[in-house]
């Protein structure tokens, strides 16, 4: 016999308050949390909350530790998330490009990485239409300021790892070292280093874990933006912050990695 649609509809709200709880901060925190927990923050029996999370593990909707028997988001929910972000980054970050593109009188564009490279998804001009020159060009990550802040999240290993096999590998200590100047910016800039007679300034794009998925970025002949160069990437960074927002994003103090290169 069908199980009533009131039902359903019951099953599934009890089902989000469970993903709700794993987005928590404090999940985010502990890295998982136990089914006993999990009842407490919902209000559930521990029985009810067990079967619900083996349900949603089978599906890969959460995954369960073997070791500590905790619960945390699943592969298959970050997967369905990372199909729609950059359709909704564009549709986002769209409006707040146009505007900063107006206030800075220079192009605006969204970029993402990919491999060793940044991608433009979308350019707008500071005449209130958008500029494809950009859009779907590919450019070397290490050398630009997308690139830098696009690296925010990596580790000194991760670095290793993406460009080791790059046709011009960067220095790498170099690398890390300005991305880090970057981070305590809250911005990254770069003057003639991808392109002669080039300046930009980029900031980060966070989702709502906190994780880097996009650049915003300002560039434009550096003898008109050089002398600038800090008020552009103070503006690109409240710009990129308000993007940020609306893709749920809630700041708070996150310490620099301590890890050298050597």
């Amino acid at each position: 016999m069908p199980t009533p649609a009131r039902h359903q509809g019951h099953g599934l709200r009890r089902d989000l308050d469970l993903l709700e709880a794993l987005a928590s901060p404090e999940a985010q925190r502990a890295g998982e949390l136990g089914v006993v927990r999990l009842a407490q923050l919902t209000g559930r029996e521990k029985s009810q909350v067990s079967r619900a999370l083996k349900a949603l593990a089978e599906e890969g909707v959460v995954e369960r530790d073997p070791d500590t028997l905790g619960y945390r988001l699943g592969w298959r929910l970050f997967s369905l998330a990372a199909r729609t972000v950059e359709d909704r980054l564009v549709r986002t970050a769209e409006p707040v490009m146009r505007e900063l593109s107006a206030e800075l009188e220079e192009t605006s564009h969204l970029c993402v990485l990919r491999d060793q490279e940044v991608l433009t998804l979308l350019s707008v001009s500071g005449h209130s239409f958008r500029v494809h020159d950009w859009e779907g060009r590919g450019v070397p990550a290490h050398c630009t300021s997308a690139g830098r802040v696009l690296l925010f999240d990596a580790t000194p290993d991760d670095l290793y790892v993406r460009f080791a096999a790059a046709p011009e590998a960067p220095a790498l200590p170099q690398l890390w070292l300005r991305i880090q100047e970057a981070r305590r910016a809250g911005y990254a800039q770069v003057q003639e280093e991808f392109e002669p007679g080039l300046a930009g300034v980029s900031a980060p794009i966070r989702d709502f874990r906190g994780r880097v998925v996009a650049a915003l970025n300002v560039s434009a002949p550096a003898s008109r933006l050089s002398e600038r160069l800090a008020a552009a990437g103070e503006e690109t960074a409240k710009a990129a912050a308000t993007i940020s927002a609306h893709l749920g994003w809630e700041p708070h103090p996150k310490p620099l990695p301590t890890t050298h290169l050597t």
